[in-house]
């Protein structure tokens, strides 16, 4: 693993590996204090964030390094510095370098010209980091990952394009419900169905959200609109009717079904106030796992590196 752009580019055994690494640093943080003493992370964020940036850089500190901060304001990047001299800069500066954008082709080039790794913590495309973190979360909650289901209500996003890549991998059964026109990327979904003939995962897309949460051990969703859709809101409001997990929907999954949530969550609409405060909820035991996921991902990909 030499970058974390997406999950279809890892191994069974490479994700498999960062789970189990980030149970290990959670159970005995104090042993891995200084794993990365001297090392430096770059933090690029275009997007406005709550835990990927402070689990980033609260992770780097507790691992014994230093993680640091720059918006598009603070880079050349933002007054059209090419990608490609941003990322051979910054490798001579700093260990690795964790991006938060926009556009999912400017990782593709920050990993193309970067000779220090590169972690995707957003893009318009994927989300790798929470659902890293979601699956060690259901692992910890279930016990096991294999034949289990998980079913997604709402956009076809990049958070329902990680769950998918990642499920495939590791065995997971994924339904999807979105709405028409708001569907996954199709080569995402391709792709995910191969890796599926090969782990004994079976995918269902659907455009009703019963059918999704039928037998499903997770329910999972996310906002309506994410970051850069604010004019689509309304719009996007009115196509989703019919999609909030509530607690009518909850019950036709299996009854010690459990609810997630990525967040930040838009209570009322994607989901109920009632779902989202209720036992069933795991949505800060997820919020909780970015932090230690994250520092296996950066112990793994900087321990030994440049």
């Amino acid at each position: 693993m030499k970058h974390l752009i997406d999950l279809k580019d890892l191994t069974s055994p490479e994700i498999r590996d960062i789970l189990h690494t980030a149970v290990q640093i959670k159970k005995s943080p104090d042993s891995y204090r200084h794993a990365l003493s001297g090392k430096t992370l770059a933090m690029i964020f275009q997007k406005a964030s709550t835990r990927t940036r402070v689990s980033f850089e609260v992770g780097m500190y507790q691992l014994g390094g230093i993680g640091l901060y720059m918006s598009s304001r603070d880079l050349q990047i933002g007054r059209g510095e090419p990608v490609s001299d941003t990322a051979r800069v910054l490798s001579r500066y700093v260990h690795a370098v964790m991006a938060r954008v926009f556009d999912h082709q400017q990782l593709i080039d920050l990993a193309r010209y970067s000779s220090v790794p590169i972690i995707n913590g957003l893009s318009d495309h994927s989300h790798p980091c929470q659902a890293l973190a979601d699956y060690l979360t259901i692992w910890e909650k279930k016990g096991r990952l294999v034949d289990l289901k998980v079913a997604y209500i709402g956009d076809g996003n990049n958070m329902a394009h990680s769950l998918l890549e990642g499920a495939v991998k590791l065995g997971v059964h994924f339904a999807a419900a979105t709405p028409p026109s708001y569907e996954m990327n199709g080569s995402v979904v391709s792709s995910a169905q191969k890796e599926a003939e090969v782990s004994g995962s079976y995918v269902i897309l659907t455009h009703h959200p019963e059918e999704a949460v039928t037998n499903a051990d997770i329910i999972y969703t996310d906002v309506w609109a994410s970051m850069g859709q604010e004019a689509e809101s309304e719009q996007r409001k009115s196509a989703f009717l019919g999609f909030q997990v509530n607690a009518e929907l909850m019950k036709r999954a299996a009854p010690d079904c459990l609810f997630m949530h990525c967040l930040p969550a838009h209570r009322g609409e994607e989901v109920s106030e009632e779902v989202i405060e209720s036992p069933q909820s795991i949505i800060f035991d997820q919020a909780e796992n970015r932090l230690h996921v994250q520092k296996a991902i950066l112990l793994l990909l900087m321990q030994n590196g440049p």
